[in-house]
């Protein structure tokens, strides 16, 4: 018996997933993290009544959801002043860079990005055979300039760029935005990544123009709204451009227990106001325990503090293998010369005592 041969694009790709996650390392470890301050969740928890909303929808869960994602669809709209057929939703951000790939990328087509960017958008570049090329961070900020030279040089097919960005946090203003994309060479769609948004400084993100076809934004319902484990995002673009996901989509995709959640929570701008309040402590406070330790935190537009170890990728590597021997799960960027970092997600203040006491010992181990 022998199988039938893997497609060609697939069958030299590294079985592989982007990121390990915290559940898998304490499965390793065999206990639980006490602090679990690594992977930009919103450890402050959905809006109530988005809660609520979901608990009320599970006992629908016999249904399949609604595939045209309506009534959501309709209440982005009117919050972004669109229309309807100006939005997608997906599984998360992930799911609908597969889906923008997938659209636009065969083997050989080129696609430019930023190296150390985030890195589940190369790897659908890489699953359906692109080839991605990159330009460095300048200042720890990817750089618009560079990117479009680099597009422009490769005929990219699509560019993607983060604002505000992961891993890094850092961000531009909307005006550098503009200028970027009136600068696009013909036959490049920028996918703008813009997960963060909601924690932004005003003046971060452009105003939205479903006229242009070479614009996608993506946004999502895991970072401020606190649903990453619902899986739900969107993105918005001209109407041409949008129809195209319905050739390819999994029209199942969006469970109908996530629309219901993502509905209240957008209704609820309460609580909405409150977790970025809560960010905006946390984010302080982890950057005067960075400090108080002898580490540079850098501006930050996110719910996560990048700061600077002082050194080189070896040793940032070292002092985030003992925060997570001593419980404290962190992440950091994987290219030099961005791995020089560490980055802690915003967490309660019972998770950032024990990131406070932690750290110390990390630094002097990893000496």
């Amino acid at each position: 018996m022998s199988l039938p041969p893997y497609a060609t694009i697939v069958q030299d790709l590294p079985s592989t997933v982007p990121f390990v996650g915290p559940e898998a390392q304490e499965r390793k470890r065999g206990r639980l993290f006490r602090a679990r301050i690594g992977a930009n969740e919103s450890v402050f928890g959905p809006s109530p009544r988005a809660i609520e909303a979901m608990r009320q929808e599970a006992a629908e869960a016999w249904k399949y959801c609604d595939p045209e994602n309506h009534d959501l669809k309709n209440a982005l709209a009117a919050k972004h002043g669109v229309k309807p057929e100006n939005i997608v939703m997906g599984e998360g951000i992930d799911g609908l860079f597969g889906y923008i790939v997938r659209l636009f990328v065969e083997p050989g087509v080129t696609v430019a990005t930023s190296l150390g960017a985030y890195p589940t958008f190369n790897f659908h570049v890489a699953g359906y055979g692109g080839r991605l090329v990159t330009t460095p961070y300048v200042n720890d900020r990817e750089d618009p300039d560079s990117l479009l030279a680099l597009a422009t040089k490769e005929k990219a097919r699509l560019l993607f760029l983060a604002n505000p960005d992961n891993p890094m946090g850092s961000w531009w203003d909307g005006a550098a935005i503009r200028a970027l994309i009136a600068q696009l060479p013909s036959g490049t769609l920028l996918c703008l990544d813009e997960a963060y948004c909601e924690f932004a400084p005003a003046g971060t993100t452009p105003p939205i123009d479903v006229a242009n076809p070479q614009v996608i934004r993506f946004r999502t319902f895991s970072k401020a709204y606190g649903m990453a484990g619902a899986r739900i995002g969107y993105a918005i673009g001209q109407a041409g451009v949008i129809k195209s996901f319905d050739k390819i989509r999994n029209h199942f995709g969006v469970n109908r227990i996530a629309q219901a959640g993502a509905l209240a929570a957008l209704a609820d701008e309460t609580h909405l106001t409150w977790v970025l309040d809560q960010v905006a402590a946390s984010r302080d406070r982890i950057a005067a325990i960075g400090r108080a330790n002898g580490l540079q935190p850098l501006p930050s537009a996110t719910n996560f503090v990048t700061m600077d170890c002082g050194r080189d990728g070896a040793y940032a590597r070292k002092v985030l293998a003992e925060l997570i021997s001593r419980d404290v799960f962190v992440r950091m960027p994987g290219v030099a010369p961005l791995d020089r970092c560490i980055r802690v997600s915003a967490g309660t203040k019972a998770d950032l005592d024990v990131f406070e006491a932690t750290l110390p010992e990390a630094l002097k181990a990893a000496q």
